[in-house]
C-alpha cells in the first residue's frame, strides 16, 4: 500500500499521475484487488515513472477486512474526489450486507459530478443499487448471476470477463480485474505497456470483453462429448421453464433412450436428476443472495407449486427453503 497523502480534491498539476480510489467493502476479495493493484504497480515501474497512483478508501476511513481475514489499513473515508480519479468498488462475500445507505449515496454523488466508476468482483451489485448501473451492460461473478439478473431489471447481465460502457466498469471477480486493469492501461498509454505488464505477471493469455468468465460445458463437467454439452446448455438456460426430456433429445437428433443412457454412461444420473439439480443450485443461490419470497424462488426455478419446490429442495439439501432462509440470515446477523 501506498504511504498516506493528501486525497483533497484540486490538484491542478497537469502531469500528475491517473490515481484510481479502491473502496474496499468489508469481506472483500484479496485476488480481485491485488491483481489490480499490481497492474498498477508493475505499470509504474514498466514505464520508468509514476503514471498511476492510488489510494485506499471505505466506510470509517480506519481499516477494511478481506474475505481471507486479512486486515488492511484504509488512507480516508468516503470524502469527495478529484475529476479525473478512477473509483473501483471491490467486493467479495456478502456484498448485499457491507453496502449500506451512506455508500450508495456517496456513489450517486460521485457519479452525478461525472467520475469513472467500476466495480471489481460482486461490487456490480454496489453498483447496480446505486441505480449507476441502469441502461447500462454489467457483468459479475458467476455464482451472483441469479440473483442479480432476478433483482436488477434495467442492467443488461452479460458473461463476460469484464465490461466497459462508457464511464462504468465491472469485472467478474477472480484474475478478471487484471484483463480490465490492462485494457485500460493499453487505452491511456498503448498495447506495448500493457503487454509488458502482463509479461511481468506471467499473464500469457490476455481475455478481452468478448471473453465468457466460466468454463466451457464440457470442462466443466470433464466430459467432452458435443450432444451431452449442448443438452446440458440448453438445460442451463432454460432453468424457468424446464424443456421435456424427449424434446431435448429431439434437439440433439437423438432419442430419449438415448439421451437417457449418454447421461448415465458420463454423468451416472438422468437427464430429469441433472436438471433438477441445476434448478435446486439456483433456488439456493436466490435464496441466499436475495430477498425474493419463497414462492417466486419456485416460480423462477420452474417449479409450478411452493409445495413441489419445498419436497424437492428437502430431498436434495436436506432442509427446507425456509430454514434455509432462515438459517442464512441468522449467520448475517451475528
Amino acid at each position: 500500500m501506498q504511504d498516506r497523502r493528501s486525497i483533497a480534491p484540486g490538484d491542478s498539476a497537469l502531469d500528475r499521475p491517473k490515481r484510481f480510489v479502491f473502496v474496499l467493502l468489508e469481506n472483500f476479495t484479496l485476488l480481485s484487488f491485488a491483481s489490480a493493484v499490481e497492474c498498477l504497480r508493475i505499470a509504474n515501474r514498466m514505464a520508468g515513472r509514476e503514471i498511476y497512483s492510488w489510494v485506499l478508501m471505505g466506510e470509517g476511513g480506519e481499516q477494511a477486512r478481506c474475505s481471507a481475514g486479512t486486515t488492511f489499513r484504509l488512507d480516508s473515508d468516503l470524502c469527495e474526489l478529484q475529476r479525473d480519479d478512477v473509483i473501483l468498488v471491490c467486493g467479495g462475500i456478502d456484498v448485499r450486507k457491507a453496502t449500506s445507505k451512506r455508500l450508495l449515496n456517496w456513489l450517486r454523488r460521485e457519479a452525478r459530478r461525472g467520475l469513472a466508476i467500476g466495480g471489481l468482483c460482486t461490487a456490480a451489485y454496489t453498483l447496480a443499487r446505486a441505480g449507476i448501473l441502469d441502461g447500462k451492460r454489467a457483468t459479475i461473478h458467476w455464482e451472483n448471476a441469479d440473483s442479480f439478473a432476478e433483482e436488477f431489471d434495467e442492467v443488461t447481465l452479460t458473461k463476460s470477463v469484464f465490461v466497459l460502457d462508457g464511464n462504468r466498469m465491472t469485472t467478474a471477480g477472480g484474475t478478471a480485474s487484471i484483463d480490465l486493469m490492462l485494457k485500460l492501461i493499453a487505452d491511456d498509454h498503448g498495447e506495448d505497456l500493457a503487454n509488458a505488464v502482463a509479461d511481468q505477471q506471467i499473464y500469457s493469455s490476455i481475455r478481452t470483453d468478448q471473453d465468457t468468465q466460466r468454463l466451457s460445458v464440457p470442462t466443466r463437467i470433464g466430459v467432452r462429448h458435443p450432444k451431452l454439452a449442448q443438452v446440458i446448455q440448453m438445460m442451463e438456460q432454460n432453468i424457468e421453464e424446464p424443456i421435456s426430456p424427449s424434446l431435448l433429445a429431439r434437439e440433439v437428433g437423438m432419442s430419449t433412450r438415448q439421451l437417457e443412457r449418454l447421461f448415465r454412461r458420463y454423468l451416472n444420473r438422468s437427464p430429469k436428476r441433472y436438471y433438477m439439480e441445476l434448478r435446486l443450485q439456483k433456488a439456493r443461490n436466490l435464496l441466499l443472495q436475495t430477498d425474493m419470497s419463497v414462492i417466486n424462488v419456485a416460480l423462477a426455478c420452474g417449479f409450478a407449486s411452493p409445495s413441489h419446490f419445498s419436497k424437492c429442495y428437502r430431498a436434495h439439501y436436506n432442509t427446507t427453503p425456509y430454514r434455509e432462509r432462515g438459517s442464512h440470515s441468522s449467520r448475517l446477523s451475528v
